[in-house]
């Protein structure tokens, strides 16, 4: 089973940063579309960054472009989510996943499509 585990979550001030990381092991990071989700209390999941297997370019979230920056360890099987000028909000979880077959391959936006979720690590921004 492959199991994604994220880290580097925690507080940090408004307008800080915080740098998320990621290792899925036993996958070829290549063959997979890749990515980040949150989930806030009572909303759904949603995607933040992600890049799909077959165009390979990544996507962001509205409203975290130009912020956070997704970027990957091909070699160590390391994903990253830098996220500078943090916003007040509610903590929401972030969960790195990785997905192969069908639409994930063209839309790595879908939950649905991602067959590999971490546990999830929470990020509470908070003065």
């Amino acid at each position: 089973q492959v199991q994604p585990v994220e880290s580097g979550g925690g507080l940090v001030q408004p307008g800080g940063s915080l740098n998320l990381s990621c290792v899925i092991p036993g996958i070829a990071f290549d063959d997979y579309a890749l990515g980040w989700f949150r989930q806030a209390p009572g909303k759904e999941r949603e995607a933040v960054t992600c890049v799909s297997s077959q165009d390979r370019t990544t996507h962001y979230l509205g409203s975290v472009k130009g912020r956070f920056t997704f970027s990957r360890d091909n070699v160590k099987n390391k994903l990253y989510l830098q996220m500078n000028s943090l916003h007040p909000a509610y903590p929401a979880t972030y969960y790195c996943t990785a997905g192969r077959f069908g639409v994930a391959a063209y839309d790595c936006s879908l939950d649905y499509a991602m067959d590999y979720w971490g546990n999830g690590t929470l990020v509470t921004v908070s003065s």
